[in-house]
């Protein structure tokens, strides 16, 4: 586990577009077998930040001795759902990466625990959500264990951007 002294949770500013790039693209590639248009990538991902009603990135910092020895190991965003029958919103929590040196580790843990503080701090936030690829296990269990439970809902979509993935061994 990563010392709390050393790991800082934090929201991401325009410095760190390259590196959020980079991980988005990693975890679509990863948990959805996709490979993203690199510069469509970021473009959506600078909008967020130069708009922060779309939606806000927080990225976990490794801290050590100097400040050029910072590095960051993960990243999530927030995004906005406004719920007429709570006249409040969810936070829905997007695009979580974690760098695969640094897993089980604690940073997702440190990363939810920061959203989960700030959002029940607020009173226009009444609740938390995100959603999980069906088959991706490994991060049902990680949210379980920070006190998610699944939900009764089920995410219906038509994605007019990227094509509906093909399963793995499956051809169309």
């Amino acid at each position: 586990m990563i010392s709390a002294d050393h790991l800082r949770i934090r929201q991401a500013t325009l410095q760190d577009l390259d590196v959020l790039t980079r991980f988005s693209a990693a975890m679509a590639l990863e948990t959805e077998h996709r490979k993203l248009d690199l510069s469509r990538l970021r473009l959506g991902t600078q909008a967020v930040i130069d708009r922060p009603e779309r939606g806000q990135f927080y990225v976990a910092d490794l801290h050590r001795d100097a400040p050029a020895d910072t590095v960051t190991l993960g990243q999530l965003l927030i995004t906005y759902e406004w719920s007429d029958w709570r006249n409040a919103q969810f936070w829905w929590i997007q695009s979580v990466y974690v760098d695969p040196a640094w897993r089980h580790q604690g940073v997702y843990r440190a990363m939810h625990r920061t959203v989960m503080n700030l959002a029940q701090s607020r009173a226009d936030v009444c609740g938390v959500r995100l959603y999980v690829e069906g088959d991706n296990t490994i991060a049902q269990g990680v949210y379980e264990r920070v006190g998610l439970t699944p939900s009764t809902y089920r995410i219906y979509e038509s994605d007019f951007v990227l094509p509906k993935p093909s399963s793995p061994g499956h051809h169309s």
